[in-house]
């Protein structure tokens, strides 16, 4: 049985064990078949069973327990608010309002229950799975530590993730497997937030793997270099520069990864999968499509790219029609329609297999980049830019030709270097937050630009001077999240 079928039959296991959502609390998750915790934490399969059933809940979108599969809410997060992607026809009214600027707490893409049943999956598996070590003594001590890294580290993934999108969010840290164990939380401050993922992460670190048994495990597992990226990711918006780097170097120096630098790199990492560029991805095949193919290749498609995608970020060579960015046309995307090809490359509607890539080398080498042209090293932040345009085979068009002591314009160059690198892949909208806001929001014009030649002219007014308010770059709380938990409290902006 291959590892994506494993993982999606555990699913369902799990959810024997600690239940689906309750039509009534936030975050029940209430035992509906009589199997309670005690009966089921006896042995290293059941525990391994646990852990899968936490890697399902990131590819699966089983009937009655979510409305979308977490890889689309990673992409809807990330790209939606920002420049490059727009609605196309099939879009539904949650997602012009996005694009208009008109984020309310009813739109239903701002719903974070299935974040926070991941997260419950991963505390069920700390808070639990230790107490298999003394049922089962065929399970070694270093088989659970491997086991609860993998918990600890998706839960700080999950948090990052709620914490860049939503600000302050609650803070659940221990399992819900009952209505007895119902809690109803307020909000926790997002820095508060922050320290607790970079805890996660320095727990999962030393109990964490180098290696599995096979590759699909090891870009499809967390290791230790899934944590170590994950940790530069963190460090960087939390303004940790010298962290974010040595986090980098972990990766860089492991000489495991690399750039692919043949012609057709895209079929290496986004068609075949698992690349010596992967460092963690969502493994979709036959047992879980992934939910791409009807977002963006039917005639009923709900996004496509902006037309500024290929006319300001990859650029159009009229003289030299061999002069093109290898990452542009019939790559992330197709020029004559703007439709997205990159999550779809040789997709189907019944074989949609392609991963979802939380984080590959290239974004690594890109995140130490900027960490080094905000410490002042930014000849060396330049080599890595031109290393990356280089193998994409950028335009000179593209090329801003900045300074190695302006740091300004080299941060711009990096933000559009990261936009022609990892165009759709869920980075665009975080990528523009956590430049803006640096230094409290020395750069808001990256925010004030984004909204300019994006946004529609007759919408523009309204959001330029929604984005001068910085809670309004976080979304609101769903509504239902606020009738159901007392506690809660509205994000500022929405209040």
């Amino acid at each position: 049985m291959n590892m994506l079928r494993k993982i999606y039959l555990a699913f369902f296991m799990l959810l024997l064990v600690t239940g689906a959502s309750s039509c009534k609390k936030w975050l029940t998750l209430k035992p509906s078949d009589g199997i309670i915790g005690d009966e089921f934490w006896q042995t290293k399969e059941q525990l391994s069973s646990a852990v899968n059933g936490i890697y399902a809940s990131l590819i699966g979108n089983p009937p009655g327990i979510s409305d979308r599969s977490m890889a689309e809410y990673l992409f809807m997060w990330g790209e939606l608010r920002a420049d490059m992607v727009t609605p196309s026809s099939g879009a539904t009214n949650y997602d012009i309002d996005i694009y208009n600027v008109n984020l309310l707490s009813t739109n239903t893409i701002v719903n974070w229950r299935g974040i926070y049943r991941t997260i419950n999956y991963c505390n069920t598996v700390i808070d639990l799975g230790p107490g298999v070590l003394k049922k089962d003594k065929t399970l070694t001590e270093e088989q659970l530590h491997a086991y609860l890294s993998e918990a600890y580290t998706i839960r700080a993934l999950m948090y990052f993730y709620l914490a860049r999108s939503f600000g302050d969010v609650p803070l659940k840290l221990q399992a819900t497997t009952s209505d007895d164990q119902l809690q109803q939380l307020p909000k926790s401050k997002q820095a508060d937030v922050l320290q607790q993922i970079v805890s996660d992460l320095k727990t999962a670190e030393p109990m964490a793997v180098f290696n599995y048994s096979s590759n699909d495990q090891n870009k499809g597992r967390v290791t230790k270099y899934t944590i170590y990226a994950l940790m530069a990711d963190v460090y960087l918006w939390m303004d940790q520069y010298d962290d974010c780097i040595a986090a980098c170097d972990k990766v860089i120096q492991s000489g495991r990864y690399g750039l692919r630098t043949n012609r057709n790199f895209f079929y290496d990492i986004f068609i075949q999968g698992n690349s010596t560029e992967s460092i963690f991805e969502l493994q979709f095949s036959k047992e879980a499509l992934n939910p791409f193919y009807p977002m963006f290749s039917t005639n009923k498609r709900r996004y496509q790219a902006a037309d500024a995608v290929m006319e300001d970020i990859y650029t159009i060579d009229y003289v030299n029609a061999d002069s093109v960015d290898y990452r542009g046309d019939n790559a992330s995307l197709v020029s004559a329609s703007n439709a997205i090809e990159k999550p779809i490359w040789n997709a189907t509607q019944d074989a949609s297999y392609n991963h979802w890539i939380v984080y590959r080398y290239a974004d690594i080498l890109l995140l130490k980049a900027e960490a080094l042209n905000q410490t002042g090293r930014g000849a060396e932040a330049l080599k890595i830019v031109y290393d990356i345009r280089s193998r994409g085979h950028a335009l000179p068009a593209t090329d801003r030709n900045p300074g190695p002591s302006d740091t300004d314009l080299i941060t711009d160059f990096i933000l559009d270097e990261r936009a022609r690198e990892l165009a759709f892949e869920g980075k665009r909208w975080y990528d523009l937050l956590r430049n803006a806001k640096r230094n409290n929001y020395k750069r808001l014009d990256i925010l004030m630009n984004m909204v300019v030649n994006a946004t529609p002219p007759e919408r523009q007014q309204s959001a330029l001077n929604k984005y001068k308010d910085y809670n309004s770059h976080y979304f609101p709380i769903f509504s239902y999240e606020l009738s159901t938990d007392k506690n809660l409290e509205q994000n500022p902006f929405y209040q």
